[in-house]
């Protein structure tokens, strides 16, 4: 009685396996199965959906890149976006500094795929953004435009002057560089800075602007460059108004929102209304203290393109199912 059990199970499982070989491998329509093996093309349809829950057919796919397929997918479906690109989740338990690199590649190998001669291409200043320039081995000849000053107690091979040189040294486009710090003391500075030739062209950039890769912080210590810039009283303040997000210097609320402090009128950075008119934005967010804040951002419609991780991307889908993206 086993023994029949058993070549039952061989014979059944020996022609699924062979409806499954016409039908992936040798591209045989369901119809033409039917009629070689004299069943309709709805048991064959049966027989392809018990091959595939079975496991006798398995699907793999052999990505360029270390992606989860089905959170990039589910991601990008949930927030309407262009593009979403998942770490696998492996990266969960390696450093973050291992993490970084990681992402920084993939924005990198992006880039490399995604700019033409005739974009205009921004960046942010960002740990990832680093990452990803330092990543970069080919890039058209195109203008490359640094989208807010450096941040003060930055190593040089980490302020963004730095990053745009060295996209410029691959591409041999012009560069338009801020020779300027992120956050200055007071408005009058700030625009007196505005003024100056050099920082006056690179801000003329900005409405020209195609592409911009931009990195996204969360308010808190850590987490935002500007934040942990800002004294103390100042990062109260702006986090009692709302704030949840930061990209270039510019906050978001919650609900993705524009949030307007005083802090706009003392950094040296492209504005909101810049960066929202720009065609194409790569958002590079990625760790599970940031989900909210990479919900935030993707929440404004600013992002085509979103670069994260697992870590961030399963709390991000909870956030997306508890409250639907408009």
């Amino acid at each position: 009685m086993s023994t029949s059990k058993k070549q039952s199970s061989l014979t059944e499982a020996m022609l699924l396996a062979t409806v499954a070989r016409r039908f992936y491998v040798q591209g045989r329509s369901k119809l033409e199965i039917a009629d070689e093996f004299g069943v309709s093309r709805f048991k064959v349809a049966r027989m392809l959906d018990t091959a595939m829950e079975s496991g006798l057919v398995r699907v793999e796919f052999a990505l360029p890149a270390p992606v989860d397929l089905a959170l990039s997918d589910e991601v990008r479906s949930a927030y309407g976006l262009d593009r979403a690109l998942v770490l696998e989740r492996s990266t969960e338990r390696e450093p973050k500094e291992v993490v970084r690199a990681k992402i920084g590649t993939l924005a990198a190998r992006l880039l490399e795929e995604v700019v033409r001669t005739d974009d205009i291409v921004g960046l942010s200043w960002a740990r990832s953004v680093n990452a990803m320039t330092e990543a970069i081995r080919t890039l058209p000849r195109c203008p490359i435009v640094q989208l807010c000053g450096v941040q003060a107690g930055m190593d040089m091979r980490g302020r963004s002057v730095e990053t745009v040189s060295r996209v410029t040294a691959v591409s041999g486009g012009d560069a338009y560089p801020i020779f300027g710090p992120l956050v200055l003391p007071d408005r009058r500075t700030t625009e007196t800075l505005r003024r100056q030739p050099g920082i006056a062209e690179t801000f003329g950039q900005f409405r020209n602007l195609t592409k911009a890769v931009v990195s996204i912080g969360a308010w808190q210590p850590g987490e935002s460059t500007v934040y942990d810039a800002l004294d103390e009283a100042e990062r109260a303040a702006i986090a009692a108004r709302g704030a949840t997000a930061e990209v270039a210097a510019r906050l978001f609320d919650a609900s993705g929102n524009a949030l307007s402090t005083g802090l706009a009128h003392h950094v040296l950075a492209i504005s909101h209304e810049e960066l929202m008119a720009v065609p194409e934005v790569i958002a590079l967010g990625y760790s599970k203290p940031k989900a909210s804040a990479v919900d935030a951002v993707l929440r404004s419609g600013m992002v085509s393109t979103l670069i994260t991780d697992a870590a961030a991307a399963v709390p991000l889908l909870a956030l997306a199912a508890k409250n639907p993206p408009r």
